[in-house]
């Protein structure tokens, strides 16, 4: 995509967000990598879909659009695999990487309702990403919530993802699961 298509789209684009699901870098050069990303996007009033999207990132923003992290997006109404992603502004509320969840969040116990493998192309990832259905409990909560999360499992805690096992979340707000991670290690008993 030029430029010029960039900066129309980021202009006058719907307004979204994508999940990362998987990204490989291409090429590097200086500020700026050339990158394959395959994303989850949620458009307002849309069922998500998956595509894959290959742009120009700069180096300092890819460490905000691994796979599990949440970025903005501005797709192109007239076609839904034409899209730009970028990672948001910090006064931007709605997105929050799941290191500061873990950071600061609330704490809940996770139940396993069901998981699923994310149909993407991890080359290179030892970690698998995969689709998790929970439903969460915490202490000052009156009722549980169900959340979906697509995350990275370490390879030592694909035993705990199974139906039924309970987890050691973080989360911020009671919600679909935008603002809501799994830690591993705590899961794990590590900490």
């Amino acid at each position: 995509m030029s430029d010029s298509a960039r900066r129309e789209l980021l202009l006058h684009g719907a307004a979204g967000s994508a999940t990362v699901l998987g990204v490989r870098q291409s090429t590097s050069g200086g500020t700026e990598s050339e990158c394959v990303f395959t994303v989850q996007v949620q458009l307002d009033g849309a069922r998500p879909y998956d595509t894959r999207v290959r742009q120009r990132v700069r180096v300092a923003d890819l460490e905000g659009m691994q796979p599990g992290d949440v970025v903005c997006c501005r797709v192109d109404p007239g076609d839904p695999d034409r899209l730009v992603l970028y990672v948001p502004d910090s006064g931007d509320a709605t997105t929050v990487s799941v290191s500061k969840i873990l950071a600061n969040g609330r704490r809940a116990d996770g139940t396993v309702l069901a998981t699923a493998p994310v149909a993407a192309d991890y080359a290179g990832r030892e970690d698998p990403v995969l689709r998790l259905d929970l439903e969460l409990r915490a202490w000052d909560e009156p009722k549980p919530w169900h959340v979906r999360l697509i995350q990275p499992v370490p390879l030592t805690a694909i035993g705990l993802v199974d139906l039924g096992q309970h987890l050691e979340v973080a989360f911020f707000t009671v919600d679909h699961g935008e603002t809501v991670a799994v830690d591993w290690a705590a899961s794990l008993g590590e900490e």
